[in-house]
């Protein structure tokens, strides 16, 4: 399948929203959380400023529809949620092909969201790729996590992506694997 691939723009937000929702952990079908969720949610502020301020929405459409996208920002973007706060925290206590992951040198990408009727025809990867493409021109290593409990995400990250598990942690009683890439040696 040919995806159009791109930056987001703010006409794009309420589009983003409704795919978002569908699959977000507080409103997605309960027969749809095997294959994959996301458990941040996210108000149309917050895509506003990942615009305008990071550039950090990628979507994927196919016939002007999006049917897929990435979020990826700065950490100081993401330090407003408690988790993210505590990932910063801890960013130096473990390292991406031997080289010590700062704040500086790194960026947090997801979550990322695919509808289901584009699952497995590409449109992942097409997003990521897009995605990791795009950031190595600011930072040279990605970093993401993934709750043990979304199989789905862990399995297309870790087989479709040049992400590695560096280490695991817990936080907020859930148990969550860090994963990181050089944004130049993708696959």
């Amino acid at each position: 399948m040919n995806f159009e691939l791109r930056n987001a723009t703010l006409a794009d937000i309420e589009e983003v929203l409704i795919l978002h929702y569908r699959y977000q952990i507080d409103s997605i079908n309960d027969e749809d959380k095997a294959d994959g969720f996301i458990t941040t949610a996210f108000t149309k502020e917050h895509l506003q400023s990942l615009i305008e301020q990071e550039n950090g929405l990628f979507i994927a459409s196919i016939d002007n529809k999006i049917v897929a996208y990435a979020m990826v920002a700065s950490w100081q973007y993401w330090s407003q949620w408690p988790m993210f706060e505590f990932m910063i925290k801890h960013l130096h206590d473990s390292a991406c092909l031997g080289e010590t992951i700062t704040i500086d040198n790194s960026y947090q990408y997801g979550p990322v969201c695919v509808d289901k009727s584009v699952r497995g025809k590409g449109a992942f990867e097409s997003v990521f790729n897009f995605s990791l493409t795009e950031m190595s021109k600011r930072y040279p290593i990605m970093v993401t996590f993934i709750n043990i409990i979304n199989p789905r995400s862990y399995q297309a990250h870790t087989s479709k992506t040049p992400l590695q598990v560096i280490k695991e942690f817990d936080f907020n009683n859930n148990h969550y694997y860090k994963l990181a890439c050089k944004t130049h040696d993708k696959n």
